[in-house]
């Protein structure tokens, strides 16, 4: 296993990112597999993940060729693209950071996280968010992100991380625990 933390590169990047996906969406896994393993709620397509790709490159883990992890960088642009967002958007125009509005940072949002079932429990998760941090943090102040508050195994992975809750909402998905980890 050769581990190497990384950018998207190509189309053929952004179709193994789907792939990945696709195996871990909540739709596609059972209430033990949600449970334990964690989910992903949001399906993205193809032309989301290129405009997205086009605005800021996602954070990728490789094994050789292969894409075993990813975190997608969603700047804020990237809400024009994907309209399921803008409730998020909207929610976070209203939290505030250190008694300062979070429109008043610079800040992007930490879009969707994932580590290959096999690659689990190997610091991948870690491996993401540090090169998140290697490559954005002089641009940046933080990064933003929100998990269901029922995906106990990624609440727990973030909060590892550093990430601070900023607070809890319910949308027309699910309710989300947003969370933010200061660069500063």
């Amino acid at each position: 296993m050769n581990l190497i933390p990384g950018i998207t590169k190509n189309e053929n990047d952004l179709h193994q990112i789907l792939a990945l996906q696709e195996k871990n969406l909540k739709q596609n896994l059972n209430d033990d597999q949600k449970a334990t393993e964690g989910f992903l709620t949001m399906q993205f397509s193809y032309e989301l993940m290129y405009n997205l790709h086009k605005l800021a490159p996602s954070i990728v883990v490789r094994d050789g060729d292969k894409i075993i992890a990813y975190a997608i960088v969603l700047m804020k642009e990237g809400r024009d693209f994907y309209t399921d967002l803008e409730e998020m958007f909207v929610n976070l125009e209203k939290l505030h950071w250190k008694d300062i509005s979070l429109a008043s940072y610079k800040f992007y949002v930490m879009g969707q996280i994932c580590v290959d079932k096999d690659y689990r429990g190997k610091n991948v998760f870690a491996m993401l968010y540090d090169e998140h941090r290697n490559i954005y943090k002089d641009q940046f102040d933080f990064i933003v992100t929100e998990i269901s508050t029922s995906n106990a195994r990624s609440n727990r992975a973030h909060e590892k991380v550093g990430f601070e809750k900023l607070g809890t909402y319910r949308d027309h998905l699910d309710e989300w625990n947003v969370v933010l980890w200061d660069w500063s």
